[in-house]
């Protein structure tokens, strides 16, 4: 692999690392806005979970995202970079070439299938984590000897073996069909956005866009991604956060009609506000943390090998 192939990987761990934590306190909020019962609505959540668990409530679980997603952006950036260039190698003739809109879209959906396998097991961890002192109202404690509202798991390390133990692999991969129902359109509502916007507000004559273009072009990028994932999101979730203290769901369509009959067409965009107002710092974080580091490595290489 060469160097330049290379560089996607580490500039995209970068940027996972940066979204992570900029936007941490709010995905806690949208997970148990999604998977939970009883906050009513974002702000009664917020002040619910200040309340109950103070500032430190907001980053529970964060340690393992903060070292896995940043490799599973690395994967997706590395992934979609290199999988542009093979396009551009074999639909133009030159790795080089500037991506169209086909280009795009075929690199965003591949990101997304491999990034799912990797994806995956880090979003179980870190819901489960997340959701582990939710009082569940409707749990029945004697399908779990726990007790809602107590820890289950020590911490991510922990979660990871208990899971695997209790449920074996397809426990550790549970909600990966809706994941991938997720990420793949999603991925495509998130890479062509950002190409479009990026290239319409960068001035004419720049080579390449600056921080301001990339911030707010990421930032919109995420929040249309985000938004419109959010019904697929909210079926993840709740087939993710499944398992703690008891087993409500078979499925993904299981999941999708019990949360229909039991709440109706709006429980689908639950936590829609907070994954669009999240998706726009966390997608700006994550673009810049990309972009700027991709730039710094490029320059560092042209300065040592002139």
């Amino acid at each position: 692999m060469s160097s330049l192939q290379l560089q996607d990987f580490a500039a995209g761990w970068v940027g996972g690392a940066a979204s992570v934590v900029v936007g941490h306190p709010l995905d806690t909020v949208k997970t148990r806005l999604q998977a939970g019962q009883g906050y009513g609505n974002t702000l009664n959540c917020v002040l619910t979970v200040y309340r109950n668990e103070s500032v430190a409530g907001f980053f529970k679980g964060m340690s393992f995202p903060l070292a896995s997603i940043a490799v599973y952006s690395s994967v997706v950036f590395g992934v979609f970079s290199n999988t542009q260039r093979l396009l551009g190698q074999l639909r133009h003739g030159d790795t080089s070439h500037a991506p169209t809109l086909v280009d795009v879209a075929l690199a965003s959906t591949v990101a997304g299938f491999i990034s799912v396998g990797i994806g995956t097991p880090v979003d179980l961890v870190k819901i489960r984590l997340q959701m582990q002192t939710q009082t569940y109202s409707t749990a029945d404690v004697k399908l779990k000897p726990t007790v809602p509202g107590f820890p289950v798991y020590r911490g991510p390390i922990h979660c990871f073996r208990t899971v695997l133990q209790k449920e074996g692999i397809a426990g550790i991969y549970r909600g990966m069909g809706a994941m991938l129902l997720r990420d793949v359109p999603g991925y495509c509502l998130y890479f062509i956005p950002y190409t479009f916007f990026c290239g319409w507000i960068t001035p004419d004559g720049c080579i390449s866009p600056n921080p301001t273009s990339i911030w707010l072009a990421g930032g919109v990028a995420g929040a249309i991604s985000w938004g419109t994932a959010t019904p697929m999101d909210v079926v993840k979730s709740r087939l993710q956060a499944d398992g703690v203290y008891l087993n409500k769901y078979k499925g993904i369509l299981d999941c999708i009609l019990q949360s229909y009959q039991n709440e109706g067409l709006k429980v689908f965009f639950r936590g829609i506000t907070v994954n669009a107002v999240r998706g726009f710092p966390t997608s700006s974080a994550m673009f810049l943390g990309y972009e700027l580091s991709l730039k710094a490595m490029k320059r560092g290489h042209t300065e040592t090998n002139p």
